[in-house]
């Protein structure tokens, strides 16, 4: 008798289950609810987006590029692995066009840390392209820098990409010099006010010395210790390069007189640059006399303005 309500109410128990489970499943529509819901999985995160590389002059240089060049956040040390082939394309462009004038403008944020010797991080990344280029076979007369603060920078993972503006002028003849051209424009009236007006732009924009009366250093001035300087890293890592001297007179006295004395004046600044660090063998020394003036010889002021000894990287 108790055997056999047992089971009665066992297979009572398992019709309620049944009951519960077809109209939970099926009249509610509850368990594939359940069975649909899943842990979405999160969005892929994209790398930061780099500005690709765009050259253009008019229809005759177009360079592209889906990569750019790269500075460190505070730094001027160029990374150019991912636009190589596009600047010996530039710096190729550069050379079989002679006359053709490239500005590079360097961006740089006022938040940044300058530690170069340039006024600001600009000067120092676009001079940092131009090395480049010139390494690669440009002629540096043809390149020009310049700078431009950008506050509103971006920066991916501390790295500026991009951080160049380039600009082409106008083709300009180079003229050949075949006789001295008079300066007119006023010029300092001492040495030291002389060798003061150089201003440093660059190692390959030539820049004067001038010396005391009657002294055989040069004077010493903020410009000309930075183009020493920077001199200085662009040999040591550019083996193949010089540093050109080269010794300029008034015309007073004999001309022979006037190219030995200036010829003496370029070997006493690389007696001088020699001590300072530069080998020998990356200082070229040449004499020009009294041929190259750059102001009038009929003046004090001029024949003082003549005195000097032209320093360019080449």
């Amino acid at each position: 008798m108790f055997s056999n309500k047992t089971f009665w109410w066992i297979a009572l128990l398992i019709n309620m289950g049944i009951a519960a489970y077809w109209h939970t499943c099926h009249v509610e529509e509850l368990c594939n609810t359940f069975a649909r819901v899943t842990v979405a999985a999160p969005a892929p995160t994209s790398p930061a987006s780099v500005p690709g590389l765009s050259i253009r002059d008019g229809d005759r240089l177009r360079l592209e590029a889906p990569g750019n060049f790269s500075f460190a956040r505070n730094q001027a040390a160029l990374n150019p692995d991912a636009v190589r082939t596009q600047m010996d394309e530039l710096a190729a462009y550069l050379k079989n066009n002679p006359g053709k004038k490239l500005t590079i403008t360097g961006l740089f944020a006022s938040s940044e840390e300058n530690n170069t010797t340039f006024p600001n991080l600009g000067l120092a990344r676009a001079d940092a392209l131009k090395r480049y280029l010139v390494q690669a076979g440009a002629p540096g007369a043809a390149i020009e820098t310049r700078n431009r603060r950008m506050d509103d920078l971006a920066f991916s993972n501390d790295s500026l990409h991009g951080g160049v503006g380039f600009d082409f002028g106008e083709t300009v003849a180079v003229p050949e010099v075949t006789a001295p051209v008079a300066q007119t424009a006023p010029v300092a009236q001492t040495e030291q006010g002389l060798a003061e007006a150089e201003k440093f732009k660059d190692v390959f924009q030539t820049m004067d010395l001038y010396f005391p009366s009657g002294q055989a250093d040069y004077i010493k001035t903020p410009d000309n210790r930075m183009f020493l300087q920077e001199a200085r890293k662009y040999l040591k890592a550019d083996p193949d390069k010089k540093l050109a001297l080269t010794g300029h007179t008034d015309s007073e006295g004999p001309d022979a007189t006037n190219l030995r004395l200036s010829k003496k004046r370029a070997d006493v600044v690389k007696q001088q640059f020699e001590r300072l660090g530069i080998p020998a063998n990356q200082l070229l020394t040449d004499g020009k006399g009294e041929t190259v003036p750059k102001a009038k010889n009929n003046t004090s002021a001029g024949r003082r303005a003549n005195r000097r000894v032209s320093i360019v990287v080449q």
